[in-house]
């Protein structure tokens, strides 16, 4: 049950504020529970009897408890308040903690929009839970309770009355409660959705401005909304059902207590006090009387809201470490893919039976037409994703053996899509190697050609930068991207087309400057461009998921029949020279090269 987990997790480390709320909760019932009970003495003593000398004692006596009810209110609230916060803070970061633990398979499944808009609505119904169970029993019921026994001790028949019409209500409330549930969930899932497709629409501003898809998305969107609307006028409607209800039986039960209590007093000759007394504590009664009936509807949601919290936080990860996973120790630096294999959950196989070495300290770059497994090839290294079948192994080590913590220490990556965070330019660098000087980093902005364009930014290096840094051109997201890497200082480096996004005279720069950073690394590198290809002590050709040629540079193009020469003719035909077009002559099976 939800909430018997959320107290277990948490009840403990609150226990003492708990306490201090509760305590503070019952001067508060006990202090209201006073004000009913005093109200015969201020009638009958006051007003009946005209006794002059018990009216200071009797208004000193509310003062008081008007006094202790303000100073409990108060410290309830600040000290629920701020365990409520902490609660969000620290759901917040187990949310971001567990979420870094999950592997990259999860987020390929699931869209990142959906997440963050499903951890923005729902990660306060932990908050919710706690408060609504505390403020309920220790306010509402201690509440209700104390003026139930003002009321029998006053008047047990009127109490009688009373208490006759109350099942009903429980009845009809635990109904609508049933109903709410599915209800609220269909609305968070909605709202969820809604909250994603604009955060995407804002994202891909540019893409939708573009190609003026500003009717469509706005067409779409609204039928999200339209239907998160429906949803939430009914649980409007349901939740609000008990308002009449409530409100009916209330009316039926005063209405007929004052209607007994005006006859006896009129033909019973009975002092009015005890009534007076009675009706106070009627009246105050009803609102934690209210609030209980609507607890479990109020409930239902916020539990609603905690189990879809509960659902992140429950995902296993994929990639777990194995049970005697050891540091991975690297020395030359050797990559090899040995009989490697891998598909995408139950989708056709994107790898087959993958052969090769990549010698330690020497460039090898990896090059066939789009499809053919590149990237995923690479991605298989820092354990993005595990092989389905085979083995890839560093320095003769499975790293499937080792930690994965150890395993991505030792290496610096650069994908197609440089990617920057919130911060400074600085900040972004220094997120490699967090002890890295400020020497360090500036060294490496150099070598990746990006120091001087930093320097132009109106703060330099701390420069803040936009959403994925918007306010940089590509070419500069990317060399801030490979400046990244560079300060790493890792034994294997990693590019995914890292010069995809520079201009020819920027990739000049940055593979000249690569080619010092390389030295004495083993690289792994997917380019765009066979110029930077050329310069490889490697290149391994693949086609269709399978390596079809290993070889220089030299001898695959002397080979003239194979994937590699005909990639090479076909980009020269054209104004860029581009390893990842697909010829359109035919490979030796009659399938497209």
């Amino acid at each position: 049950m939800v909430i018997r987990r959320i107290i277990r997790e948490n009840g403990r480390d609150y226990v003492k504020t708990y306490i201090f709320a509760a305590f503070c909760l019952v001067l508060v019932a006990a202090s209201t529970a006073f004000m009913a009970w005093i109200m015969e003495a201020v009638i009958n003593e006051a007003f009946a009897k005209k006794n002059a000398d018990l009216i200071w004692v009797i208004c000193g006596s509310v003062l008081a408890a008007f006094v202790i009810r303000g100073a409990a209110s108060y410290g309830q609230a600040v000290a629920l308040a701020q365990v409520g916060n902490n609660l969000v803070a620290r759901y917040q970061q187990r949310l971001i903690d567990h979420l870094m633990s999950l592997g990259v398979s999860y987020f390929g499944d699931t869209r990142s929009a959906q997440i963050a808009a499903q951890i923005s609505q729902n990660v306060a119904g932990i908050r919710d839970v706690m408060n609504l169970t505390i403020t309920s029993f220790a306010r509402d019921l201690l509440t209700l309770v104390a003026l139930i026994i003002v009321m029998i001790t006053k008047d047990p028949v009127l109490s009688l009355i009373v208490l006759v019409v109350s099942p009903p209500v429980l009845l009809a409330l635990r109904y609508i409660s049933k109903r709410l549930r599915s209800a609220t969930r269909e609305s968070i899932d909605l709202n969820s959705r809604v909250l994603s497709a604009m955060q995407e629409t804002v994202q891909g501003i540019t893409i939708v401005k573009a190609f003026t898809m500003e009717e469509q998305i706005s067409g779409r969107t609204a039928g999200l909304i339209k239907s998160a609307e429906e949803r939430s006028n009914r649980i409007a409607r349901l939740t609000e059902r008990t308002s009449p209800l409530t409100e009916t039986v209330a009316g039926i039960a005063i209405s007929g207590v004052i209607a007994y209590a005006a006859f006896r007093s009129i033909y019973g000759d009975v002092l009015p006090g005890a009534f007076f007394s009675f009706i106070t504590a009627l009246l105050l009664a009803y609102d934690p009387a209210r609030r209980l009936a609507r607890l479990q509807i109020n409930l239902e949601r916020a539990v609603v809201n905690a189990r879809m919290i509960y659902e992140i936080l429950d995902e296993q990860p994929t990639q777990g470490d194995s049970a005697n996973a050891s540091e991975l120790a690297v020395g030359g630096g050797e990559i090899e893919f040995r009989n490697v294999g891998f598909g995408y959950g139950l989708g056709e196989p994107v790898l087959e039976n993958v052969s090769f070495t990549a010698e330690a300290g020497k460039t090898t770059a990896i090059v066939g037409p789009s499809g053919a497994g590149k990237s995923t090839l690479i991605s298989l290294v820092p354990r993005f994703y595990d092989p389905s079948s085979g083995q890839v192994l560093i320095d003769g080590t499975d790293i499937a053996t080792v930690t994965k913590k150890s395993l991505r220490h030792q290496i610096a990556y650069v994908s197609q899509q440089p990617w920057l965070f919130e911060g400074s330019i600085r900040d972004n660098l220094r997120y490699a190697r967090p002890d890295a000087t400020d020497t360090e980093i500036e060294d490496a902005a150099r070598l990746a050609n990006a120091h001087e364009f930093i320097l132009a930014q109106p703060q330099g290096y701390g420069t803040m930068l936009g959403e994925n840094g918007v306010n940089l051109s590509g070419g500069q997201r990317q060399r801030i991207s490979i400046a990244r890497a560079l300060v790493r200082d890792a034994p294997i480096l990693l590019l995914d087309e890292a010069t995809s996004a520079l201009d020819n005279e920027s990739e000049a720069a940055v593979q000249k400057a690569l080619e010092s950073a390389m030295r004495n690394r083993t690289v792994l590198v997917i380019a765009h461009r066979l110029s930077t290809i050329a310069r490889a002590d490697r290149i391994v050709v693949m086609q269709a998921g399978k390596v079809v040629e290993i070889g220089s540079h030299a001898d695959l193009s002397a080979t003239t029949d194979g994937l590699y020469a005909r990639l090479q003719a076909y980009s020269e035909k054209g104004s860029s020279v581009s390893a990842d077009a697909t010829p359109t002559n035919t490979d030796s099976n009659g399938g497209k090269a």
